[in-house]
């Protein structure tokens, strides 16, 4: 296997005892660095990327790709297009790292618009098509009625999310799923504040009218 390119050196040396040694220092030092990235914030690991480092990306990808992932699987309703989303995501990161500015609600704000931007186009270009219900783990364990009836309803929230129109389900989605601030929102759906209001509130009556229409109350939903 090739060395990485850090611990070239050390490979050439002949004394096993010191290439041991050297190879424990390198994986210490990577360590190290991975930790650093780990505490850095996001405008400072943008600007890092910019200039090529490859581990600053990686730190980005491990720390904002679970919430895009759950994000574009909301809108799309498959696994494997959400991944493919985020992966188109990240990939404009990485092209346009350099010229970066933060700005609003920064890199979350900027990478939440894009994911949602790609997925927009995708459902209009390939109308994916989507389960009738959102996969559970499977549990043999017996399950006490009250429990039950608690995921049954849990199913008919994804359904009613479902039903409605994308830019509904997104705000939804950002204020309620992500956490959001409304001002963030509607600078990743690239709306107004006012907008976005109304867009919230619009949403939020569609979602009661198709959930009472399913007989699925807040008290059913809040016993999950």
């Amino acid at each position: 296997m090739t060395a990485a390119r850090g611990s070239a050196p050390i490979e050439r040396c002949a004394d096993p005892a010191i290439r041991e040694a050297g190879r424990a220092g390198f994986r210490a030092q990577t360590r190290r660095t991975r930790r650093d990235l780990a505490h850095a914030d996001d405008a400072a690991l943008v600007a890092a990327v910019g200039e090529g480092s490859v581990d600053a990306f990686a730190a980005l990808v491990r720390r904002h790709s679970a919430a895009l992932q759950r994000a574009a699987m909301r809108v799309l309703g498959d696994a494997h297009e959400a991944e493919d989303v985020v992966q188109d995501a990240f990939a404009r990161l990485w092209l346009n790292a350099a010229g970066w500015q933060p700005s609003g609600a920064g890199l979350v704000g900027w990478l939440h618009r894009v994911t949602m931007n790609l997925c927009f186009d995708r459902k209009r270009r390939f109308r994916v098509a989507t389960t009738p219900d959102m996969p559970d783990m499977v549990d043999l364990a017996p399950l006490a009625d009250s429990v039950i009836e608690a995921d049954q309803a849990m199913a008919q929230m994804a359904a009613a999310l479902r039903a409605l129109p994308d830019r509904h389900r997104a705000a939804l989605m950002l204020c309620y799923f992500h956490g959001l601030s409304n001002a963030a929102a509607a600078e990743v759906l690239n709306l107004h504040i006012k907008a976005m209001e109304s867009l919230l509130f619009r949403a939020r009556r569609q979602l009661r009218t198709i959930l009472a229409n399913r007989q699925v109350g807040m008290a059913d939903l809040m016993m999950r």
